[in-house]
């Protein structure tokens, strides 16, 4: 298993001014609830700095609601309505599914009960649309990770498990292995991450800063991810996110410590990116 080097991520595609916009990316973001409206919206913050353009659908018409009133003050993307989101799937680079998705009512309900109303729909939309566009570039997190059947794992798909995610998906398999069995890329987010595909590991041993354990962080980091996942490989993709999410988290600690959110989180990740270009 490699480390990864920062000079691969000189390698990842670079942002023109002589095409147009589209030309630098589509990116479609799906996700959010009732109980989560937030945390779609911490991905599009973070992919709509990066990708040429973002799109957002969710089955939940609050979350529309939300969005709709945010979006001209706060964020730079395109609403799209949920009847409409096969479409804006096909045209898209990447997707990325899950951000905001419950798995449960209410947390009065606890991590264990899965075979409510909400985890049943979550359950059928991560099945229909994985299967359904099983061609496309996805990025596979939160709701939709912790709801995913391993026979819906489409080829090249980037999966972004912290370690309890993991163990419900593979049980106590290695990475290397369930990355070559499913032919997928699975981004381990441990304390020191591991990113495989089924021909290749990397490690990112940059450590975990304490204030990187609060909500939003990973909504953040799978937001970077499906962005450079437009216009690149998966494998690069995915290790270039974390090692640079990693670097954004060191970059914040200089100053405030383990005293920052995912807010600040995704408004350094431009600069930080831009430093290790």
């Amino acid at each position: 298993m490699d480390e990864f080097k920062p000079d691969l991520i000189k390698d990842l595609y670079k942002t023109t001014s002589d095409v147009s916009k589209r030309e630098n990316g589509q990116v479609t973001i799906i996700g959010g609830s009732s109980l989560f409206h937030g945390a779609p919206l911490l991905s599009l913050k973070t992919a709509s700095r990066i990708a040429g353009m973002v799109y957002f659908s969710s089955p939940e018409e609050s979350v529309g609601e939300v969005a709709s009133k945010l979006k001209s003050k706060l964020f730079s993307f395109i609403w799209v309505p949920w009847e409409e989101i096969g479409e804006y799937i096909k045209k898209s680079d990447s997707v990325l599914i899950g951000p905001g998705f419950m798995r449960y009512r209410s947390e009065k309900e606890g991590d264990n009960n899965l075979s409510n109303a909400s985890s049943i729909e979550t359950e059928r939309i991560t099945k229909e649309l994985l299967t359904k566009y099983p061609d496309k570039k996805w990025v596979i997190d939160a709701g939709s990770l912790q709801m995913l059947k391993k026979e819906w794992i489409p080829e090249n798909a980037v999966l972004t498990p912290n370690e309890k995610e993991y163990k419900m998906i593979f049980g106590d398999e290695k990475i290397e292995d369930m990355a070559k069995k499913y032919n997928c890329i699975i981004c381990h987010k441990a304390n020191i991450a591991t990113i495989c595909s089924k021909e290749k590991c990397y490690e990112v041993r940059e450590p975990v800063n304490p204030g990187m354990m609060k909500g939003g962080m990973g909504d953040v980091q799978a937001g970077l991810t499906v962005s450079l996942l437009a216009k690149n490989d998966p494998l690069l993709s995915a290790a270039c996110a974390l090692y640079i999410g990693r670097k954004v988290q060191a970059e914040i600690a200089k100053t405030k410590g383990p005293f920052f959110n995912a807010d600040d989180f995704a408004d350094k990740v431009p600069e930080v990116y831009e430093s290790l270009l």
